[in-house]
């Protein structure tokens, strides 16, 4: 019963689908393609140029610089960093950037071995630099480098120890 009820209400529905005149919208639709009488359509509107707006604030002082006399020099002293001093590889890098891989012991020389951002390892020996400041090891043990970096803090030069740790 329920099943022959359902068959009678989808043919209805399909039957009430159905239009016989669709020729009939075929032909407005030809005759309309043939002439489609005069529409009026307004010009549009003429765009305005933009201009850029130029940035004259660019050879002021940062404010969020400190600010310090004009005429004061970096300080000098027994740790200040030597601006003749070649850099090195590691240098161009902040220490939050490389990564501790390894410790070995050659010869009772201990290196340490540094991942730079593109991947290449790089082997540190007590003396050599990383970091973006001055960074000098000083020591190496099995786990860890110690290094001191030199720092400008008001007007004086000051070290800064730093270790860096092999991930657990």
């Amino acid at each position: 019963m329920k099943s022959s009820t359902f068959a009678v209400a989808v043919s209805l529905l399909l039957v009430g689908c159905a239009d016989p005149d669709l020729a009939g919208l075929d032909r407005e639709l030809e005759a309309l393609k043939r002439d489609p009488g005069e529409l009026s359509v307004e010009p549009l509107p003429e765009v305005p140029r933009y201009r850029a707006p130029g940035y004259e604030q660019a050879n002021a002082r940062s404010p969020f610089l400190a600010r310090l006399p004009e005429d004061a020099a970096a300080p000098q002293g027994e740790r200040a960093p030597d601006p003749e001093r070649p850099r090195e590889p590691l240098e161009r890098y902040a220490l939050s950037e490389l990564e501790l891989v390894g410790t070995l012991t050659v010869n009772a020389q201990p290196s340490a071995l540094l991942r730079a951002p593109q991947g290449q390892v790089h082997r540190l020996r007590v003396g050599n630099y990383l970091g973006a400041d001055d960074g000098r090891i000083v020591s190496i043990t099995g786990a860890s480098i110690v290094l001191v970096e030199t720092v400008r803090e008001r007007d004086a030069w000051v070290g800064r120890t730093r270790e860096m740790t092999l991930p657990n």
